[in-house]
């Protein structure tokens, strides 16, 4: 008989295994080759990834059984193998939960491996913070070598693989631009994984000893966007609501700003000990963390606004601003004049459709 699951508690992996809150219910049918899969009759191997030309390295959250990686600035290419983002995973009594995948299946893989070299417990879980092509392809690895369930929020099911245009970005069209930027770690056999379980609002999921709370905190970055807080550890997995030292990419017609700084005052009340950033080093300080991210998008906002106020053409009003604050930045020539048209954009919206107009 198929597992089920309930809308307001399940218990789709043992007694230790928990979920809460709000659940879309999986399609176990369309599951099962997966699953059968994942078994151990699945064809894949090592030898359908890539080797990596440098080892993923791994650091430990200090006194827990926590692990990340830390992507390389700027954006994804050949020098640095398309792993700019950070992902990482808990391990526990009744099994692993990872965050995140990383950009390639290569990537993906390699994390999988440091798993495994860790601990014999299986992956159980791997939770999205959004669905953007450098944090979900490593999600293949996962898919064709254990039985984790993937878990993202509701609106990470309108990123597809098929040929079809969300607000965010075209799924296809990004991963054919990675095909030619990524190769050979992303090629013709490396596909967009969907998940399983979807939730609304906020999920809670108790596997062994931890507590891991879901927190929707979009659209912000992007319309998925979603945060993670492991309980007892105090730790959090912000996601790209949170990017230091590097320019955040918010030229998506999902991207909120007002609703990213909303997000990150949540961020402030979580008050956690230690915040591990979508990109960029985690720290022990999640007012100082979450600082450059706060800070660009209101310097950001104050000058658009200033400009949509006046009526000054956008152009000029790019030329006219004072970007050498952030000039020397990883991403600044890949994103800033992106993010500073959509948020003019968003602002002009904004000002056309208040009660005075």
């Amino acid at each position: 008989m198929c597992p089920s699951v309930q809308k307001k508690s399940i218990s789709s992996v043992g007694d230790d295994a928990r979920v809460s809150r709000r659940v879309k219910p999986l399609n176990w049918f369309a599951l099962l080759p997966a699953l059968f899969l994942a078994g151990g009759f699945a064809a894949a191997s090592a030898q359908d990834y890539a080797p990596l030309n440098e080892p993923l390295k791994i650091e430990q959250v200090p006194g827990s059984p926590i692990y990340y990686t830390v992507g390389h600035p700027g954006v994804p290419g050949q020098a640095n193998q398309g792993h700019t983002s950070n992902a990482g995973y808990v391990v526990t009594s009744a099994g692993v939960l990872v965050f995140d995948a990383l950009g390639t299946p290569s990537l993906g893989w390699a994390l999988l491996q440091d798993i495994r070299a860790r601990t014999k417990e299986p992956v159980r879980y791997n939770v999205l913070s959004h669905y953007h092509a450098d944090h979900i392809y490593g999600l293949q690895a996962f898919r064709d070598h254990t039985d984790t369930i993937i878990v993202a929020q509701d609106r990470a099911r309108e990123y597809k693989e098929e040929n079809e245009e969300t607000a965010d970005e075209r799924s296809n069209q990004r991963l054919d631009q990675r095909r030619q930027a990524l190769a050979p770690w992303v090629n013709k056999d490396t596909r967009v994984v969907p998940p399983d379980i979807t939730f609304d609002d906020r999920m809670t999921l108790t596997l062994g000893d931890r507590r891991f709370q879901m927190i929707y905190a979009g659209p912000a970055h992007s319309a998925s966007d979603m945060m993670m807080m492991i309980e007892p550890d105090g730790v959090l997995f912000a996601g790209d609501i949170v990017q230091n030292g590097r320019i955040p990419f918010m030229n998506s017609d999902d991207v909120n700003t007002k609703q990213w700084l909303a997000a990150l005052s949540v961020v402030e009340q979580l008050d956690p000990k230690f915040i591990i950033p979508g990109h960029g080093r985690p720290s022990t300080a999640a007012r100082q963390a979450i600082a450059f991210t706060r800070d660009y998008i209101e310097y950001v906002r104050a000058a658009m606004s200033a400009a949509v106020q006046g009526w000054t053409d956008f152009d000029v009003a790019y030329r006219q601003t004072d970007w050498s604050k952030y000039a020397k930045l990883p991403a600044f020539d890949a994103n800033n004049r992106g993010n500073a048209y959509r948020i003019y954009i968003e602002l002009e919206a904004g000002e056309f459709s208040s009660p005075k107009h």
